[in-house]
C-alpha cells in the first residue's frame, strides 16, 4: 500500500531561511513535482527615511573641509556613465537592508555579477538591485534613503 506524504518538511523550510539569511534575498521559492514552497521575509524601513531626511539639512550645511573628503571619494574620474549602473526604477534607494546595518557595497567593495549592490523601494516593496558585473566599485553616486529616477546612474563599477 503506497502512502502519501501530506506534511511539511520543515526541515527544508528551515534551510530555505536559512539560504535567505545568508544571500540577504527576500524571497526563494523552490518546486519539486506537486510539491511547491516559497519562503518570504518582508524587510521594512519605515524609520530609516525620517532619520535621513531629518539629517540631510545637516549634511548638506557641513563645512566644505569635512563634506570634501567623502565627496570626492565618491566620484569617479572620467565619464561616470561609461560603467555606471543605471536604475531600473523609480523609488527610494537604500544602502543597506535594514536601518543601522552595515551598506551591502561601499568604494573599493570587490563585488560579483549577481550580488546585491542596493535595495530599491517601490510600492511597498523593496528590489534587490544585482550588479549586472564583476568589478570593484569605485563610486557611490546616490545617499542612502535617496529617491531614484529610472535610468539615474547609482553605483560605478570598474
Amino acid at each position: 500500500m503506497a502512502t502519501r506524504n501530506t506534511g511539511i518538511d520543515k526541515v527544508m523550510i528551515r534551510d530555505l531561511a536559512e539560504i535567505l539569511n545568508e544571500t540577504d534575498l527576500t524571497d526563494i521559492e523552490i518546486e519539486q513535482g506537486d510539491l511547491r514552497i516559497r519562503v518570504s521575509r518582508q524587510i521594512t524601513m519605515q524609520a530609516a527615511p525620517q532619520a535621513v531626511y531629518a539629517q540631510a539639512p545637516a549634511a548638506v550645511a557641513a563645512p566644505a573641509a569635512t563634506a570634501a573628503a567623502p565627496a570626492e571619494a565618491a566620484k569617479p574620474a572620467g565619464d561616470p556613465s561609461k560603467n555606471a549602473v543605471p536604475s531600473p526604477m523609480v523609488g527610494t534607494a537604500y544602502l543597506s537592508p535594514a536601518p543601522g546595518a552595515r551598506a551591502f557595497i561601499e568604494v573599493g567593495t570587490k563585488v560579483k555579477e549577481g550580488q546585491t549592490l542596493m535595495i530599491i523601494e517601490a510600492m511597498k516593496t523593496m528590489n534587490q538591485i544585482a550588479s549586472p558585473r564583476s568589478g570593484t566599485v569605485t563610486a557611490i553616486l546616490i545617499e542612502d534613503s535617496q529617491p531614484v529616477e529610472y535610468g539615474e546612474l547609482l553605483v560605478v563599477i570598474e
